[in-house]
């Protein structure tokens, strides 16, 4: 990483330029989809998440979509948005949302970049793997509301707090 920063260490850089790097770098498939945006494909544990990254100029803001396939039963969605509630009280950054006609669970964050600001290499890539963490430590527990009987607060806690310090 420290050679791609090194590389990545201009304020002229598009924010996306530095996703395409950051991809490139880690071997994560992606797409180039415009000037302002990139797709990706990010292996995790539970499954493959897809992620895209687009630049609003107008907005200053570096705009994070990472998403993975969600079609809950209807009577389970009233439990899914208690447990989405649940989650999104344990996130620092980003929040969770079912885009129910797209079938999609829903992972957002936006970097805001007012006033002229510059993403550094290490910031977007923090992002990205805050998103899938996000995912990773959720897509159990969404699963147990869904298909698994479980209450959202009893799934919530296979959605382990996240470990302090060093071992």
């Amino acid at each position: 990483m420290a050679s791609v920063e090194h590389y990545l260490n201009s304020e002229d850089l598009h924010p996306i330029d530095i996703v395409e790097t950051l991809a490139e770098h880690h071997e994560w498939d992606f797409d180039r989809v415009a000037d302002d945006q990139i797709a990706m494909a990010i292996e995790g544990s539970w499954r493959t998440y897809s992620l895209s990254l687009a630049w609003s100029a107008y907005d200053e803001t570096l705009r994070l979509i990472c998403t993975f396939d969600m079609d809950p039963p209807a009577e389970k969605l009233a439990l899914l948005y208690e447990a989405l509630d649940r989650a999104n009280d344990k996130c620092w950054t980003g929040a969770f949302t079912l885009w129910r006609e797209q079938k999609l669970m829903v992972y957002r964050y936006g970097l805001n970049l007012c006033g002229g600001a510059s993403a550094s290499a290490t910031q977007i890539d923090d992002m990205v793997r805050a998103a899938v963490l996000a995912c990773e430590r959720f897509y159990p527990a969404f699963q147990l509301v869904c298909w698994g009987d479980e209450s959202p607060a009893d799934a919530m806690g296979v959605a382990m707090n996240e470990a302090y310090g060093r071992a």
